[in-house]
């Protein structure tokens, strides 16, 4: 392959990764990521509705801290160094005897807050793609 090909190819894909290294569009990956680990964690903790002594977990409340620290310095690389991770929520309490910290109302509720949030976001990476695409092809 001439030379002249394979520095255009080079630049292309730096190109596109420099796309797809923007603070806002990182961001949004990462919180869909922390959305369906919240999902998942929701999910166990409705399983284990009845479960004594179970402990409800929740993403860790450092995960959106840490998310909202980087989106603000707008770094790219401490966005993408940014993994979610599940905590046992110590704010929980126990309302029955058992010791069970899980509540059907609260997990309820935030099965629908994921549930919004996870529309927004998709939402908002499908709007980014676009825009892209029409960028880049002009339709």
């Amino acid at each position: 392959m001439p030379a002249g090909i394979i520095v255009a190819l080079q630049g292309t894909k730096t190109m596109i990764e420099a796309l797809f290294n923007q603070p806002n569009y990182l961001a949004a990956k990462k919180t869909l990521d922390a959305v369906a680990l919240r999902q998942e964690a929701i999910n166990n903790n409705l399983a284990n509705l009845e479960t004594p002594g179970y402990k409800r977990v929740d993403l860790a409340p450092s995960f959106e801290q840490e998310l909202q620290k980087a989106t603000t310095s707008n770094d790219s690389q401490q966005i993408s160094s940014l993994t979610p991770s599940l905590a046992v929520d110590t704010k929980a309490k126990a309302s029955s005897k058992d010791g069970n910290t899980v509540q059907l109302e609260q997990e309820l509720m935030k099965m629908n807050q994921n549930a919004m949030t996870h529309s927004l976001e998709t939402q908002m990476i499908s709007n980014m793609l676009a825009k892209m695409r029409m960028a880049i092809t002009g339709k």
